[in-house]
């Protein structure tokens, strides 16, 4: 097995509906852009709230994913 170096960053994904839908939220629109997602981990989960009600769920997330070898 070759070696390999992965990148974390973090997220925050936000849903009217659901904290699964947040996260689902973050990683599909890091999946646009990032090539190699290898694992999602919840970190936090929130809400944001207007007039003592919930506005949105939000869900903060660590994305790791596989740096791509530089080919020259």
């Amino acid at each position: 097995m070759a070696d390999s170096v992965y990148k974390f960053i973090e997220l925050v994904g936000t849903s009217t509906e659901s904290w699964e839908k947040a996260a689902a939220a973050a990683v599909e629109r890091a999946s646009k852009t990032l090539r190699d997602i290898r694992i999602a981990e919840v970190e936090e989960l929130d809400m944001h709230l207007e007039d003592g009600k919930i506005a949105a769920y939000r869900a903060k997330i660590k994305l790791s994913f596989k740096v791509q070898d530089k080919v020259d």
